[in-house]
């Protein structure tokens, strides 16, 4: 709940709604997972939250640690099915991966999350509880950056995931600051479209993953609703609306998009744009025979973008001893 429909929801108690504000400090600012020790709050309403409320609608199942301090979760909800969340720590941040969907819909081809099919939507509440654990089970205990790239494509959950996002970014919730929000989208527009006029100031990453519609087709098939020419105009948009920056995310598959050719291509069509290229060497997905290029092939993909003015990012592989690449482990446990 957001902090005014808990308000609304005590007032039906006929409770006094500033109660609102001491519960969400208890969970959000103090860590408290036990209604009983919110001992600012009246007797009787610490026995109606227990009695009506819970903290978190999943329980880990399994927890991986890589050698570089990457840590993988996954969770099984309440009704049995399985959800993963990452916590990718470095010297200055500690980053929470979260999912939005069980499953999804999409079945890009260089991704393990749509092998098993999509199942259904996250609640805000399932999302924002992936976020309390991380913060409660992470190094330090703090996380300091958020990024909607696990399991699921969060702008076909739109509702739920812009719920979460504003109890996150709330300054009586977890109170993470907008920019160090990312929405990951495979490139739905009409989202595109519709959180250009949210007024939040958060990331927003595109995957675009190829340079011509061919290539991208074969490997998102949501390219056939919402091709190129649709989808470059649609972050054309969100850029002058919102002034910010977009992040176009390019996984280099070997033998398929990871040429100077389609560097030049990239470089053509993202040139116009006030954006960026994460460049990601692809993780290998045995079951889509997908697998990275040579170390000297993205190197000079990379330069050839850098020589022609593209601000560009190499995203170093973490956890990769670990299964961190989204949907993996859920993939490996729901197959044994």
């Amino acid at each position: 709940m957001s902090i005014k429909e808990l308000e609304g929801f005590l007032a039906d108690w006929q409770q006094e709604r500033y109660h609102a504000r001491q519960i969400f400090s208890w969970i959000y600012k103090k860590g408290v997972r036990d209604f009983e020790s919110m001992s600012d709050l009246p007797f009787d309403l610490r026995g109606s939250l227990k009695e009506n409320f819970y903290f978190f609608g999943s329980k880990l199942t399994r927890l991986l640690k890589s050698q570089d301090g990457t840590e993988k979760m996954l969770f099984e909800l309440r009704d049995g099915n399985l959800i993963e969340a990452v916590a990718i720590p470095t010297e200055k941040r500690v980053t929470g991966c979260i999912s939005t969907q069980v499953g999804c819909k999409f079945s890009c081809r260089f991704c393990a999350s749509g092998l098993l099919g999509f199942k259904r939507d996250l609640t805000t509440g399932e999302m924002v509880g992936e976020v309390l654990y991380l913060k409660s089970n992470t190094a330090l205990r703090k996380l300091t950056h958020i990024v909607f790239m696990g399991i699921g494509e969060p702008l076909d959950n739109y509702d739920n995931l812009l719920g979460a996002i504003r109890i996150i970014n709330s300054p009586q919730g977890l109170h993470i600051g907008s920019r160090r929000i990312t929405i990951s989208t495979c490139g739905l527009v009409p989202g595109i479209k519709r959180l250009s006029k949210e007024g939040l100031q958060i990331e927003l990453s595109v995957s675009l993953h190829a340079a011509d519609d061919k290539i991208r087709s074969q490997l998102m098939p949501i390219n056939r609703k919402y091709p190129l020419r649709s989808l470059l105009e649609a972050c054309r948009k969100y850029i002058k609306r919102t002034n910010r920056q977009v992040t176009f995310e390019y996984v280099l598959i070997k033998g398929v998009n990871s040429d100077l050719q389609n560097a030049r291509k990239l470089s053509i069509i993202l040139k116009p744009l006030n954006c960026k290229v994460n460049l990601i060497p692809a993780n290998a997905v045995v079951e889509r025979g997908i697998r990275p290029p040579d170390k000297s092939e993205i190197l000079l993909f990379k330069d050839y973008l850098v020589k022609s003015g593209i601000n560009v990012t190499l995203r170093r592989p973490r956890g990769q001893d670990i299964d961190a690449a989204c949907g993996q482990l859920r993939l490996h446990y729901e197959k044994k």
